[in-house]
């Protein structure tokens, strides 16, 4: 590291826990996150400001007026602009050292996988069943780590998934193909800053893995009521019949 990058990261260096050897190997981590919605804005965010060293992002949409209450990477003057575009200008001006990858279109199969394969860790920020359960797939075939995240009117939840730990469950652990769509927040509403909290967690729970930190959040699941400002973690055991991880 430079002068400079010992300055910007100053704060994180002092951590015993991570120090300079920590700060490094996040520069030369690659995370891929899918979604640059409610929670992909703030975990994008916080990974770059982090110095996180290679951030592919992942969105087919473009900025409307209504993603502005909660989506925070994204501007006014970013309406009508593809998702991907409006968050490289944020990320850039926030960290301009760090390398960006983008696709404005929808990662599947085989470039999907090449991705997952290329990441050191995946941030599932989406907002449909059908790319969960693809990501989680492929993330348990590339046995790459998968931080997931969900929000909807006050609640919210995140886990950690880790593929390449024997008894580390999956997202079909959890949820299976049959229990019908997710809801749309464009349909039943949500608070805004609870996409904050539940998406700043998953980029907490992201440098945990990239850095071996801590006890991360495999195997469990932390549920948020905002509501009431209660949280409830509840334990998840990988599922022998799941067609997926067993």
């Amino acid at each position: 590291m430079d002068e400079q990058q010992l300055q910007r990261y100053s704060r994180q260096i002092m951590l015993p826990q991570i120090g300079a050897a920590g700060q490094s190997r996040l520069l030369r981590s690659r995370v891929l996150i899918i979604g640059l919605g409610g929670l992909g804005s703030p975990v994008a965010m916080y990974l770059a400001a982090a110095g996180v060293g290679h951030l592919v992002l992942v969105d087919y949409d473009m900025v409307d007026l209504s993603n502005l209450q909660r989506q925070i990477i994204h501007r006014t003057a970013s309406i009508n602009q593809d998702k991907v575009a409006s968050a490289e200008q944020a990320l850039r001006a926030l960290n301009p050292e760090i390398t960006l990858t983008t696709y404005h279109h929808q990662l599947e199969h085989d470039a999907l996988a090449k991705e997952v394969r290329l990441a050191d860790a995946v941030v599932d920020a989406s907002d449909n069943f059908t790319t969960r359960f693809e990501l989680n797939e492929i993330c348990v075939q590339e046995k790459t780590p998968l931080v997931s995240g969900a929000v909807v009117r006050m609640e919210g939840q995140v886990t950690v998934f880790q593929p390449a730990l024997p008894d580390s469950p999956c997202y079909r652990c959890l949820y299976h193909e049959t229990e019908g769509p997710m809801e749309a927040c464009s349909e039943v509403g949500i608070l805004a800053p609870v996409a904050g909290i539940i998406g700043s967690i998953q980029a907490t729970e992201t440098i945990k893995v990239l850095l071996d930190l801590g006890d991360t959040l495999t195997g469990k699941l932390m549920v948020l009521d905002a509501l009431t400002m209660e949280w409830r973690t509840l334990k998840l055991k990988k599922d022998p019949d799941c067609p997926v991880c067993a």
